[in-house]
């Protein structure tokens, strides 16, 4: 392998830390800023410290362990009997308990507020049926933290669903043969050596779900959950308290850096690796009530986590649907799309350059640059859009008074108050998806090929483009369509850093759903999940090839 240790490419690997370090230094900073309070006498934090910081952190992480156990228990139960047994509608339901990522968590969120609540189809039909006339009787409340965890758990838990079939389906028939051989039964088949096995990829997905539990604002806003998100929401815009705002979002950066540390010590450092030369074994066919039950099991959280949704939507999009419709709604759809597309663009640029950076020179910074360049999808979106806004503003304002110099009456925030900081946190955030696609592709290009480029003269760059891009082109798509799509269903960081007047699919949904306006909000949610379906499909005909869901 060659390489190339020219400061060109470590150079373009710390300018793309920029976006992640910049909101991680505010946040660690944050702690020794004074108040924005005017009364010296006043602590602002101190105050939210001791009385709504408690319920902050016992709220989110309740649903923290709420929501990591049911999807845990959805997610592995599911995996484990599609991978190694076949029953009714086994080959339909293998590749459709994935299809709840589709929506997001707020979506799914304002559906079943809208169909459980006191005035809601169902508490109505239960009053009718048995006759209630009276109000305060017994129906379980979905819009509490347990209702916010029952909603979340059943949109994130295709995360460990994934994860985890992988690693049961890639386990060679060597180990259960063996377990057999020493007289294990199939409880102990299942509890002593394949989730020990698989462990490494569940403690993944586990981290993935507590990651969007923590970075959930539309669920537990609408749910009235007081968590983290919440607090810090308010404590910006409702108290106008910048500073503690901050201050509140290091506390929750914490405890992100605590969920990570954890997933990484879950893991212990273990990685799983298929035995090869054996194969992997044939499913066992479940039959009579044992297949139904299995087949039950199955359905449960598709039925819930999206057909259920999905189809209540559409009747409202059909009676009633969005009065933009035809007007305005064009822009809205081109607001998203613009700002989805530039910023999956520029991740793209930037996932290409630090794989091929590492590719040419794997040493210690370039390792540490990337390394830093990717924490941002372990940071929640609302966090990282207010600790952006103060270097943010603060260079917007230097800009701004420099650029009045020359050009008489401009006063315009640039940045601020454009779609540029929008952009900026895109890319802090997403960045680790694009890469991580990139990377994949760019490891399964063979080192020979570099070497024969080069011994001809080609530079560098001229290996990238002629080889490289053409090769890993798929791979690259494949991450600028995941990022696309996590753009358009991105909400709190969009709320807080979009300009005046401007409005993307994410906000029209919540901005109708908090007027209780399902019905007009359907048209966009449906929207979001259809754009969300089209990478769904893609993974699921890639691995059909691969016969990944047979």
């Amino acid at each position: 392998m060659i390489q190339n240790h020219s400061p060109f490419w470590l150079s373009g690997v710390l300018l793309i830390t920029i976006p992640v370090m910049m909101p991680i230094g505010i946040l660690l900073y944050s702690f020794f800023m004074p108040s924005d309070s005017t009364s010296q006498s006043l602590d602002i934090f101190e105050h939210i410290r001791q009385t709504v910081l408690p319920i902050y952190l016992y709220n989110t992480l309740l649903l923290m362990a709420f929501v990591g156990i049911a999807a845990s228990i959805i997610g592995i139960s599911t995996a484990w009997i599609t991978s190694k047994y076949t029953f009714p509608l086994s080959t339909l339901l293998t590749p459709a308990l994935v299809l709840p990522l589709a929506a997001p968590a707020y979506v799914v969120g304002y559906v079943y507020a809208d169909l459980l609540e006191y005035a809601g189809p169902i508490q109505t039909y239960y009053r009718l049926m048995f006759n209630i006339e009276e109000i305060n009787y017994y129906f379980p409340s979905i819009r509490s933290l347990g209702g916010a965890a029952f909603v979340i758990s059943l949109v994130l838990y295709p995360y460990i669903y994934l994860l985890a079939r992988a690693s049961f389906t890639q386990q060679s028939v060597i180990l259960s043969d063996a377990a057999r051989v020493l007289g294990a039964s199939k409880k102990k088949l299942f509890w002593k050596v394949a989730l020990p096995v698989a462990r490494p990829a569940i403690a993944g997905g586990i981290a993935l779900v507590l990651m969007e539990t923590i970075a959930d604002y539309g669920v537990v806003e609408h749910f009235g959950v007081p968590t983290f998100t919440i607090g810090i929401f308010r404590t910006w815009y409702g108290m106008g308290e910048h500073t503690a705002a901050l201050q509140l979002a290091g506390w929750l950066f914490i405890i992100v850096t605590f969920l990570v540390i954890a997933e990484q010590f879950a893991r212990k450092g273990q990685y799983f690796n298929p035995i090869s030369g054996y194969k992997h074994g044939k499913k066992k066919k479940l039959t009579g009530l044992t297949g139904l039950f299995a087949m039950i099991i199955c359905l449960i959280p598709v039925i819930f986590g999206f057909v259920i949704p999905f189809f209540i939507l559409i009747k409202h999009a059909i009676s009633i649907g969005d009065p933009i419709v035809g007007k305005n709604f064009s822009k809205l759809l081109l607001n998203s799309f613009y700002v989805a597309t530039l910023a999956a663009f520029l991740c793209s640029l930037a996932s290409i350059w630090l794989s091929y950076s590492q590719r040419l020179s794997n040493n210690f910074f370039t390792n540490l640059g990337i390394r830093i360049s990717t924490l941002g999808y372990a940071i929640p979106g609302m966090i990282l859009a207010i600790a952006m806004l103060v270097p943010l503003s603060f260079f917007d304002k230097f800009l701004s008074r420099f650029l009045q110099q020359y050009i008489d009456g401009f006063g315009s925030l640039l940045i601020t108050g454009s779609v540029a900081a929008l952009i900026f946190v895109y890319i802090a955030r997403f960045l680790t998806i694009s890469y991580n696609s990139s990377q994949m592709g760019m490891n399964s290009i063979h080192y020979n090929l570099d070497a024969a480029a080069r011994t001809l003269g080609s530079p560098p760059w001229q290996v990238l483009k002629k080889i490289h891009i053409p090769l890993f082109k798929p791979a690259v798509l494949s991450g600028f369509l995941l990022v696309f799509i996590d753009i358009i269903k991105e909400l709190p960081a969009t709320l807080i850093l979009r300009p005046f007047n401007f409005e993307t699919l994410a906000t029209r949904v919540y901005r109708l759903a908090s007027d209780e306006r399902i019905s007009e909000a359907s048209t966009a949610a449906l929207t979001i999940i259809f754009l969300g379906l089209v990478p769904i499909f893609l993974i699921l005909i890639n691995d059909l090839k691969k016969k990944t869901f047979k």
